[in-house]
């Protein structure tokens, strides 16, 4: 099954629910659980959509790297904290990746800055906070777990893999009409207009636009757009409505799931996943993959999986989401060659599954 299919699963599956008894008090309860997490989950979705948005309309890539020093581990230390300054969720921050590494970025602090943008980042805390009833341990534990996380892959990633070896030839990628971020594409127009470039620059700074102006665009996105605040600022809103209608539909399929499951799914059967650690910590990182949810929103659906699972479980899906899911495997094959994605899937994976393994040890502090 593809991931395209998904919402049409999703609406078969609802309206059989709907036909099949609307008057039952199950169903009333599936319907408000539904409706309070996407309620609380939508705002969050929308600020991160706008900020990325004006990032990419704003904020120049070479500005960017300008602010990170170019070499030694100090690089992937700050480059893990980035997100604090720019903070983007996972559908934009690997087409900035994409444009630091063109920019000269090390390989291991731009793997730093994909894995820890995503969730050290003020809208993911302040999400975090609101769906955990602002229970800072959890905001803590989340932000600190996935920079350390963040640092950890970026420094192996730098020792195992060459800038060379690890980037690919993106130069065909750019014509494709759709990305995985959500942003349209449409076919380059040529016109006798100069479009700059750089000889080191292996990605395309601008794209020519049918009326002669050109954007550096972080997805690589050809949005027409002109000069001055008014043209980067409606530039800015198309971003942040390609990102939000983008990532919203797996939202509202990550709701319906957790919905389903407080439900209809008999709580015993959660207690005895609680008593097998490893296991409900698999099935959370397994969640966090399919469901494909934004890094501004999840905390919600982890949240409502409360007095379920444990909470080293919901912190894997907590953690596992922003790094890597199906959307995001899709999008890397757009930065870096296979062999550096079955890595760095391989790391985050084992990183994520010890990280929440070893929070047991911890489980009285926690709860």
């Amino acid at each position: 099954m593809s991931i395209d299919s998904l919402p049409v699963l999703f609406l078969t599956v609802a309206i059989v629910f709907l036909l099949s008894d609307p008057e039952s008090s199950s169903l009333n309860a599936l319907a408000i659980v539904f409706i309070s997490i996407v309620l609380e989950a939508i705002p969050f979705m929308l600020v991160g959509s706008l900020v990325g948005g004006f990032i990419e309309a704003f904020v120049s890539r070479e500005r960017m790297a300008t602010l990170l020093p170019r070499k030694g581990w100090l690089t992937v230390c700050i480059a893990a904290g980035a997100g604090l300054v720019f903070p983007v969720c996972e559908c934009a921050v690997v087409p900035v990746v994409r444009r630091l590494t063109g920019k000269g970025l090390p390989f291991s602090a731009a793997i730093a800055y994909l894995l820890g943008g995503p969730i050290m980042n003020p809208i993911v805390a302040a999400s975090t906070a609101l769906a955990y009833a602002f229970d800072w341990r959890i905001v803590v534990l989340r932000l600190g777990l996935g920079y350390g996380i963040a640092v950890a892959i970026g420094l192996l990633m730098g020792r195992l893999f060459t800038r060379a070896e690890a980037i690919k030839d993106s130069g065909a990628a750019s014509q494709n009409n759709a990305l995985a971020c959500g942003c349209h594409h449409i076919p380059l127009v040529h016109t006798h207009h100069k479009i700059r470039s750089e000889k080191s620059q292996p990605f395309p700074l601008a794209i020519a636009n049918p009326a002669g102006n050109s954007m550096d665009c972080g997805c690589g996105c050809s949005h027409p757009v002109s000069d001055g605040w008014i043209g980067k600022a409606g530039a800015a809103f198309t971003h942040a409505m390609d990102d939000f209608l983008a990532v919203g539909h797996y939202l509202i399929i990550g709701a319906f799931i957790a919905a389903l499951a407080q439900t209809y799914i008999d709580r015993s059967s959660f207690l005895s996943l609680a008593a097998a650690p490893v296991l409900s910590v698999v099935l959370m990182m397994a969640l966090a993959i399919l469901l494909n949810l934004c890094s501004e929103a999840d905390a919600f659906i982890a949240a409502s999986f409360r007095g379920l699972m444990p909470i080293p479980a919901q912190m894997a899906f907590l953690l596992t989401g922003p790094m890597f899911d199906l959307k995001l495997l899709l999008m890397y094959q757009s930065v870096f060659t296979r062999k550096v994605i079955v890595v760095l899937a391989s790391l985050i994976l084992a990183a994520v599954l010890l990280t929440a393994t070893g929070l047991e040890m911890l489980k009285g502090v926690l709860q």
